[in-house]
């Protein structure tokens, strides 16, 4: 049996397919104890630290940081047995700074993962189950392709920036001279011109398949000598095609270089968030419905709250009141708390609750498990948990799933309230403002109260009008005078 194991990025959770590699925690060399964390990996979900299956010293890092990895594929070698002397026909030097060690082709050779060691036990998540399959979740699992490196700022395609240059547009940083008189773009066989390259987007491509004309007998009228769709259809129709001159004037766009455009990669957390929302948005027909209320009796509950000796070390906050209203609201309107389903609904007698959170990362929804079963304390001390854990960059992919109903404390940010959009999946979500001092009639007089404003969503499918109304008007009955509600409903 080889000393060598290769150490395979494994599913983190809820059938995820890739994984990009933020830090490696250790390097070539050294020795590393077996669950010793090795590297961090970003997910769509969040950013976990992986444990070492074996202990051993570190042979090989196959990917440096900043590289896309998909599930299943070699990322570390570790030598199990280091004391068994050095390896025949391998190095083991560690290779400058910045550059990754070359395997040669004989410790390539010897590397094998041992079924009972470097395996996943049959039927775990990432492991093998019946018919040789790997166990994930349908629809999610490992991909065949290769690992692929984050793009480089300011990269362009050669051709694409000779073609530039020779008609002075930016392209990167680097502007390139301006000819004093501009020549019409004009060719018999553009392609020529352009080193071969046809530039046109892919729908013009289609229609010239279409009409079957060749693309590389035009001469294109769009910018940089591109052919538009008009181009094709007059050659489609016999007529000839002359391109206008080009200009570096010929757009507005060209009057502003790529020095003074920032491109973000849509990635991890960031780019799952942007698929739900859309996908939630434009299948849920949302509803919002507002609510302003004096929540004074509430602030001054929570201050004599925090004043009790029992709870002097913990930390008591208005997210905390707000999460018990919604808890007492949903036994009361069990309908809130499920999930359309297609054919039925699924009424849900356990409350997940989700918080969401801004993280540097982007905007993640880690949920309190079974938060109705939970007494005020435990509530409080699982939300500053959950609230910690996010900011720090460590929560779980487990702890973001299976959400069943949400809040967004949009206050803590001096926001009235909003119009959040439902988690997928998730029929009810409560935006919960800032509190503020307001002039409010109090018992006939105007006076002085401390007043928030609360912004629910929910599924109009599953929620009709009458039930958000009563659920929503039940949070602010809670939030207005907390213990009359606790002595009625519990």
């Amino acid at each position: 049996m080889s000393r060598i194991k290769t150490f395979n990025l494994p599913d983190l959770g809820e059938g995820l397919t890739e994984g990009e590699i933020l830090t490696w925690l250790v390097k070539v060399g050294d020795t590393i104890e077996l669950n010793q964390p090795i590297v961090e990996v970003e997910t769509a979900k969040a950013a976990v630290e992986i444990p070492a299956k074996w202990a051993g010293q570190v042979q090989a890092i196959h990917h440096p940081e900043g590289t896309t990895v998909e599930v299943g594929a070699p990322i570390i070698a570790i030598d199990t047995d280091p004391g068994a002397g050095p390896l025949e026909a391998t190095s083991t030097t560690a290779a400058p700074s910045g550059d990754l060690p070359t395997p040669s082709a004989a410790s390539l050779a010897a590397v094998e993962v041992a079924p009972a060691e470097g395996m996943v036990e049959p039927g775990l998540i990432g492991g093998p189950a019946p018919g040789g399959r790997t166990a994930v979740l349908v629809g999610y699992g490992p991909r065949t392709t290769t690992a692929k490196r984050r793009p480089r700022k300011g990269g362009v395609p050669a051709q694409t920036a000779a073609l530039a240059a020779d008609h002075g547009v930016v392209v990167g940083n680097k502007p390139t001279p301006t000819p004093t008189t501009p020549a019409p773009l004009v060719h018999d066989r553009p392609s020529a011109a352009t080193g071969g390259l046809v530039l046109a987007k892919p729908p013009v491509r289609k229609l010239a398949k279409d009409l079957g004309v060749d693309l590389r007998m035009l001469s294109g009228s769009g910018p940089l000598g591109s052919i538009t769709r008009e181009d094709v259809q007059q050659a489609a129709s016999g007529a000839t095609v002359v391109a206008e001159p080009i200009t570096a004037t010929a757009t507005s766009a060209a009057s502003f270089g790529a020095d003074r455009e920032q491109r973000i990669p849509v990635k991890g957390v960031r780019k799952l968030t942007a698929e739900n929302m859309s996908r939630s948005a434009f299948t849920a027909p949302h509803v919002t419905e507002f609510l302003t209320v004096d929540v004074t009796r509430a602030m001054k509950a929570l201050e004599r709250l925090r004043n009790r000796r029992e709870w002097r070390d913990v930390r008591v906050s208005p997210l905390l009141l707000v999460a018990k209203a919604v808890l007492l609201a949903v036994k009361r309107h069990p309908m809130v708390n499920s999930t359309w389903a297609g054919d039925e609904i699924v009424v849900k007698e356990y409350v997940n609750l989700g918080i969401a959170a801004a993280t540097e990362r982007g905007l993640i929804v880690p949920n309190v498990k079974d938060a109705g079963r939970l007494s005020l304390r435990e509530l409080a001390d699982s939300l500053t948990d959950l609230v910690q854990t996010a900011k720090s960059g460590r929560t779980s992919p487990a702890d973001m799933s299976g959400g069943t109903l949400t809040i967004t404390n949009v206050g803590v940010f001096g926001v009235d309230t909003g119009t959040p959009i439902l988690p997928p999946g998730e029929s009810a979500i409560l935006a919960f403002g800032a509190v503020r001092e307001m002039p409010w009639v109090h018992k006939g007089k105007v006076k002085v109260r401390q007043v928030t404003t609360l912004g629910l969503s929910f599924d109009h499918r599953i929620i009709d009008g009458e039930l958000g109304s009563k659920f929503l008007r039940d949070i602010g009955d809670f939030l207005a005078d907390p213990e009359a509600a606790l002595l009625a409903w519990t």
